[in-house]
Parts: C-alpha cells; sequence; structure tokens
C-alpha cells in the first residue's frame, strides 16, 4: 500500500487541531478530516445580532495553565481577567442568604465526605443525605459540572479534576471557539463535510474510506467523541474492541447552551448570575449581560439539559424565561428574545457534551488514550487524566497524540 499522508487526523476539534499545530512544526506530513462543514467541534462561536456567542466552551479553564491563553494572545486575542460572578445570587433573588448559606455547607459536606469517607461504590450519590434538602442543589451542580446526576458519576474521576483544577476562569470576548477555529495551521490539509466511513488496517499504515474515496496514511488520530466510538458511525477495526468498551465507560454528559437577547426596558445589570431554582435538578444558571452585552446566557446540565436535548430549542427558551420571570417578575418576558441554543446531543458528528466516567470507571481513561500498533493514536478530552471535559485538556491530548506519532513515524523531516 502506497501511503499518501504521514498521519491523518479525524476530527477537526481542539484536539484535532491541537495535534495539527504539533505535527506541522515536525514537517510531518498530515490532513485533516472534519465530518462537519467548520472546524472546532464542541467549542463553536456563534455571531447573532453583533454578539459572538459561544454555543460550546466559554470559558479558559484553569486560566494560569491552560495552553490556549499562551496561543490566544500570541495570535493576537484579548483575554478578559475578570472574576466570575457564579456563586453570586444576583440580589438573592429567589435564594435567599440563608438558603444559599446551607446549599453551600450542603455542598461542602458532601465534598468533605468524598474527600475523607469516600463510599466504596465510587458513586457520588452514596455520598448524600438520604432526603436531604439540597440534594436537588448538588444534582444542578453535577449536571453543570459533568452533565449528568450524581448517581451516573465516578467519585475518583470528580475529585480528578477538582483537585487538579486551579479555579482561574476567564473569558476570549471574540469567542473561545472562533480562538480555536483560528489556529489550525496552514501547512495541515482540511477536508470539511468528509465523515469517515470506516478505518481499516494495511501492512504499511491504515486505510481511510470516505464518500470522496479512500485514503491512505501511515498513521490516524483518533479525536472524536466517545459517543461516535460507541455510536458505531465510524467502522472501526475489530482489534479495537478495548477502546469502545472504554468509551463506553465515558459517556458524554448532557451539557446545552441558549442565549436570550435583552430588550427595552429591563432590570438587569452587567456580569450578574443568578440560579433559576436552586432546588431544582433541572434548573439553568443564567449569567446576565457578559461583557456587558445585552444577552442572557443559559447554561444547563444533566437532567435540565434534556429540555433542549429532546423537547428541542423552542421548549428550552420557553422554560428559561419562565424561570427568569419567576426571579424579576412577569414584566421581563417582555424583554426577552431568543438568539440562539446548542443541540449537542441531536448532532451525529458529537453526540453530547463533555464526558464523565461511570462509577468504579475513572481508570479507562488511560485505556482509551492508549495508541494501537504504531498506526492507531486516541486523543480528545476524553482521553486526559484530569483535565477532561475542557478545550484544554483536548488541546493536552492533541499534542500529547501527535508526539506518540512523530515517534512512531519517524520521519526523515527534524
Amino acid at each position: 500500500m502506497s501511503t499518501d499522508w504521514d498521519v491523518v487526523i479525524i476530527g477537526g476539534g481542539a484536539a484535532g487541531i491541537a495535534a495539527a499545530r504539533r505535527l506541522a512544526t515536525k514537517g510531518v506530513s498530515t490532513l485533516l478530516l472534519e465530518a462537519s462543514q467548520r472546524i472546532g467541534d464542541r467549542a463553536h462561536t456563534v455571531n447573532v445580532a453583533g454578539h459572538a456567542l459561544d454555543l460550546g466552551c466559554g470559558w479558559l479553564h484553569s486560566a494560569d495553565r491552560n495552553p490556549w491563553v499562551g496561543i490566544a494572545e500570541a495570535s493576537g486575542f484579548a483575554i478578559e481577567r475578570r472574576r466570575p460572578a457564579w456563586g453570586q445570587q444576583y440580589r438573592d433573588l429567589g435564594f435567599s442568604p440563608e438558603d444559599q448559606d446551607a446549599a453551600d455547607e450542603a455542598y461542602a459536606t458532601w465534598h468533605r465526605r468524598l474527600m475523607r469517607d469516600r463510599p466504596q461504590s465510587d458513586c457520588a450519590a452514596d455520598a448524600l443525605d438520604p432526603g436531604g434538602m439540597w440534594n436537588g442543589y448538588l444534582q444542578a451542580m453535577s449536571g453543570y459540572i459533568s452533565g449528568a446526576s450524581l448517581e451516573q458519576l465516578s467519585i475518583a474521576d470528580y475529585l480528578a479534576y477538582d483537585t487538579a483544577s486551579t479555579r482561574h476562569n476567564w473569558r476570549v470576548p471574540d469567542g473561545y471557539g472562533t480562538l480555536i477555529a483560528a489556529t489550525l495551521p496552514s501547512a495541515v490539509a482540511l477536508r470539511l463535510a468528509t465523515p469517515v466511513g470506516t478505518i481499516n488496517l494495511e501492512a504499511a499504515g491504515v486505510s481511510i474510506a470516505t464518500r470522496a474515496g479512500s485514503i491512505n496514511a501511515r498513521a490516524a488520530i483518533l479525536t472524536i467523541s466517545t459517543a461516535v466510538i460507541v455510536g458505531g458511525a465510524i467502522g472501526l477495526p475489530p482489534e479495537l474492541d478495548e477502546w469502545r468498551h472504554a468509551a463506553a465507560s465515558l459517556p458524554l454528559g448532557r451539557n446545552e447552551k441558549l442565549f436570550l437577547e435583552i430588550v427595552g426596558d429591563h432590570p438587569c445589570e452587567t456580569e450578574t448570575h443568578v440560579i433559576g431554582d436552586p432546588r431544582n435538578p433541572r434548573t439553568g444558571s443564567y449569567y446576565i449581560q457578559p461583557f456587558g452585552r445585552p444577552v442572557v446566557e443559559g447554561f444547563f446540565g444533566g437532567e435540565g439539559a434534556e429540555v433542549l436535548a429532546e423537547d428541542g430549542p423552542a421548549a428550552g427558551f420557553a422554560y428559561a424565561i419562565d424561570e427568569l420571570a419567576a426571579l424579576f417578575g412577569s414584566g421581563i418576558r417582555r424583554s426577552l428574545r431568543p438568539l440562539a441554543a446548542s443541540t449537542w446531543s441531536r448532532m451525529e458528528s458529537i453526540g453530547g457534551g463533555y464526558s464523565y466516567a461511570l462509577p468504579g470507571k475513572s481508570v479507562v481513561r488511560d485505556i482509551l488514550a492508549r495508541p494501537f500498533d504504531g498506526r492507531l493514536f486516541f486523543s480528545g478530552e476524553a482521553t486526559h487524566p484530569y483535565d477532561f471535559s475542557t478545550a484544554h485538556g483536548a488541546y493536552q491530548s492533541g499534542v500529547r497524540a501527535a508526539d506518540e506519532v512523530i515517534a512512531a513515524v519517524r520521519p526523515s523531516a527534524p
């Protein structure tokens, strides 16, 4: 088999772009295949009504060690370092100071149990107080953080991320998705709207079947989501059953966003935040007028994201407006107009938000990250041992996979 490329990268998200950047510095001939008509994957900025809105990742988490910060600054992107308004209920609406203290204490108690008296089940729900008054609040937090209920969440996995997080969270006014998509090097060939059908092992490497024909390469880097690996949209060699089983233990959570435009007279203030109903696990988290823009950014996770994922954006907008009207008064309905909403769970090439590990399964992240036979390599946020669910974790995994490929193919270029 003659090879067309040294490496084919399958998937043009943060991990694929990171791998492409690394390979480009080493003179490795590289082709990036992306199933959709854009690059960025779960990093996607849309410009609506003159506003840059991140439908996917929007915060530079652990920003003081996040590689995208340096890339942004080197590329001329501004960085907003203002402290987020999370954890502050604007004017204590619907959430009295006493209740906020009680909810914070319930969270702290639950977290202490995870750290000091971890249930042998490795199930985060087993550290809850049975019938606890603030269990709905803790479930909502789990939805935002992991995209899943506490019954589905591995304690070890949750703590790996929580311990590594530096709590520094910054933003890119032009959009995180805009930044990531802008950094693909020109030396890397790109084919959009090119979904992969099957990947076959050959004596000299791999053969990748697409609608436009077969592509031969010495190696391939798979950056596809765990939902795609499990779902079978791409035919993988039978030798990768262990990787499929690992991906099945790292499902994608449900995480969705919607944006409302604020018009006319309204009671909102810049850079403020509210939780809709802190006792409801389905409640939304609303960031009001980020960067001073007249919008509300609603974030839903776990049970709450089902409103958008299953019932569609229109139901999600109605739900969000109802929650905001319950806090600000019915008059705010006249000031809120739907702008944009994500549909990650409905997208065949993605299939959800970001990965979480089922109880007892956090160790399979290492399995999913292993190369196969010097020909197939894996990256993406789900393969990172502690920065999973983030664009910087995806980036780091892409660099790691690229280095593994470079060591395997040993190109003649320096």
